[in-house]
């Protein structure tokens, strides 16, 4: 349940119950002086609207250039919250590509035209009855087949 959701209720049971704030807040399980608490917001509209201006203009700028060109204009404002206000706008940069490297030629591998030309080897491992693990590097020769 959310803290407005939990105040709206503290609310409910003071006008439908007729109780008091404290003993209201007890009830519900709010603590008094959160339900008092009045919160000082919705300054945030002209920050908000100058954020979205300087982000359209410069549209490869992350939330902390934007912050420092905001700074700049007068409005001194926490990275944090220049942060917040930027996500909650859906601001945020794609992310660019990563280098691009030279994959060259790829030539398929050369079928061994004899004995001792390539070599294959990987470990092998299983289990004994009794619940022992034992591993085994085994070597092939590609051509004859042949394991050592």
């Amino acid at each position: 349940m959310t803290p407005a959701a939990r105040f709206a209720a503290v609310e409910r049971v003071m006008v439908d119950h007729d109780y008091s704030e404290r003993r209201a807040c007890r009830l519900i399980g709010v603590d008094w002086s959160s339900f008092q608490y009045e919160r000082a917001g919705g300054g945030d509209a002209s920050v908000r609207a100058r954020l979205r201006e300087l982000a359209n203009a410069r549209r490869r700028f992350g939330y902390r250039r934007l912050a420092i060109m905001l700074k700049r204009d007068g409005v001194p404002m926490n990275f944090k919250k220049v942060y917040r206000l930027y996500k909650e706008e859906r601001l945020m940069v794609r992310k660019r590509g990563g280098r691009k490297r030279a994959l060259g030629t790829r030539a398929p591998m050369a079928i061994p035209q004899g004995p001792n030309q390539r070599w294959s080897l990987d470990f092998v491992s299983d289990a004994l009855n009794d619940g022992r693990r034992f591993r085994v590097f085994a070597v092939v020769d590609d051509f004859t087949m042949e394991c050592l």
